[in-house]
């Protein structure tokens, strides 16, 4: 298992980054009223994928080397002129300068995320889904499928928002992202993402319908998500959980270790 060390740390945020970055430049050629774009700042880049959206923060700051004070005076002129607030995802492995600057400036904590990470060998063989459960991919003819079971899983309802499918509909238009369906009686009960960046799996974006939880579904998305990164020559995977969640439990059996827990600092 490699070290978590600040060359681990650069792996899997600069990885982030990058999906983020194709995230908001999918969002700006489906939604172009909602103005998404992004722009390089100190090591890593903000990101603004609509004023709603919880993708809409400044990501992979700081792992390059000290942040300055006009570096941070440019993230925040660049989410103010877009009328949102400044989010920053602060990795404990960033430069002590971004954290010391986030805590002058009067930043607040706004949530705590764990990442976890797994090696990955072409030789190594994943349990197939119960007989209940099929897992496809999904390609861009089913795009709207796949928007549609992601998003009623994470509203945990059926009946869906247009703000809520605006969230999801970028996924199956990344370059780097494969996505995937889970399927029981024909019905579509999960989804979930996975992006590669230089032999790195992202796992992400993975949601339960309500009425099919219980019965396997995520554990099934990992394991084929995890197969297919293995088989495209990926020798790590990395998954972000709320600690002490559900999906926490999952990774952990699947023999995830914590690599680190990053936080959100916000400033109104």
């Amino acid at each position: 298992m490699q070290f978590a060390d600040l060359t681990l740390a650069r792996r899997l945020e600069r990885a982030g980054a990058q999906s983020g970055v194709e995230y908001a430049q999918a969002q700006a050629r489906l939604h172009s009223e909602l103005g998404a774009t992004v722009e390089a700042v100190a090591g890593g880049h903000a990101i603004f994928a609509g004023p709603a959206s919880p993708l809409s923060r400044a990501v992979g700051l700081g792992l390059s080397g000290p942040v300055t004070a006009a570096e941070l005076d440019r993230a925040e002129t660049f989410y103010r002129e877009r009328g949102t607030p400044v989010q920053v995802e602060l990795c404990p492995l960033a430069h002590p300068s971004l954290r010391e600057s986030l805590g002058r400036r009067g930043y607040r904590l706004a949530e705590f995320e764990n990442v976890w990470v797994r090696p990955l060998d072409r030789r190594g063989s994943f349990p197939p889904p119960s007989p209940e459960i099929r897992i496809t991919e999904a390609g861009l003819e089913q795009a709207d499928v796949w928007a549609d079971t992601v998003s009623r899983g994470f509203a945990e309802q059926e009946d869906l928002t247009p703000a809520d499918l605006e969230i999801a509909a970028p996924f199956p238009h990344m370059a780097s992202v494969s996505c995937f369906l889970a399927w029981i009686g024909g019905r579509p009960a999960g989804a979930a993402a996975l992006g590669i960046h230089q032999r790195l799996a992202a796992l992400f974006t993975a949601s339960t319908r309500v009425s099919f939880r219980g019965r396997g579904v995520q554990t099934a998305l990992l394991h084929a998500r995890l197969a297919f990164a293995a088989a495209r020559g990926c020798d790590l995977a990395a998954v972000q959980t709320e600690p002490g969640s559900a999906s926490q439990r999952n990774v952990e059996r699947l023999g995830f270790r914590l690599a680190y827990t990053k936080v959100t600092m916000i400033r109104e």
